[in-house]
């Protein structure tokens, strides 16, 4: 059975087999998200905004086609490689490690769709939340759009099966030492394949803790990609507006 040694997300989002999991994912629902951020944020068109670990890019290349100057920025060659042929003179995309700040300052920078909380070690995660902070201007805005622990333990869909593209990749949920896990089982080529995925268990008191070792202002707190406000128990996101 072919499983990666290397940090899971170094290795699986970097396979083909991520994207065809993940293809249905709805476009619709993350541009009109992104019309209701940055609608809110009353960010001014041709404004700068970092995409932090921006996959292939569906995020930035919306925000740029509603004008404004973005870079998109990932671990992942391969994604970051397909991003690149959107690039025009306001789009811009880079292998980069969040971890690490970008020689770079924004009026904005987004973290969505769960791209936060992959590492073992938490000085990581301050880490990425130091290195926004300093990729935003003055009066910059940051913005994370994370699950909601407590909802998606409630829950937990612990077992299913999703056929896609002829593929039949089995799915286990489960919380381990912190992390809620994902473990994708499936077979491709006549080869057998195994993937996890780890998100950590952090949950908006976390977030503040982080924030306020690094100097960071929470200014809201919404549940959903429509902006209702934050319910611990019924929201399905944890999506946090910072400078």
């Amino acid at each position: 059975m072919t499983k990666e040694t290397k940090d899971w997300y170094s290795s699986w989002f970097d396979t083909p087999f991520y994207h065809i999991l993940y293809k249905h994912r709805d476009d619709k629902e993350a541009q009109a998200f992104m019309d209701n951020l940055t609608s809110y944020l009353n960010i001014p068109q041709g404004s700068s905004i970092l995409d932090l670990a921006c996959g292939k890019g569906r995020h930035a290349v919306y925000l740029n086609s509603i004008g404004y100057d973005v870079t998109g920025i990932d671990l992942s060659e391969k994604s970051i490689a397909f991003a690149k042929q959107f690039e025009n003179e306001t789009l811009h995309f880079e292998v980069h490690d969040m971890r690490e700040a970008y020689p770079k300052q924004f009026n904005a920078v987004f973290n969505l769709f769960t791209s936060f909380g992959f590492f073992d070690d938490d000085k990581d995660d301050l880490k990425t939340i130091t290195s926004i902070k300093a990729n935003l201007k003055e009066h910059g805005i940051g913005v994370i759009d994370f699950l909601n622990a407590d909802f998606v333990i409630h829950n937990l869909v612990k077992e299913n099966t999703k056929t896609i593209n002829g593929i039949d990749f089995r799915l286990k949920r489960y919380v381990e030492n912190g992390f809620i896990v994902k473990d994708i089982s499936f077979e491709a080529n006549e080869k057998p394949y195994h993937y996890q995925e780890l998100v950590k268990v952090l949950t908006l008191k976390d977030f503040e803790n982080m924030f306020a070792k690094a100097n960071i202002q929470l200014l809201d707190v919404f549940g959903d990609y429509k902006l209702n406000k934050f319910n611990k128990h019924n929201s399905e996101r944890l999506i946090m507006i910072f400078m």
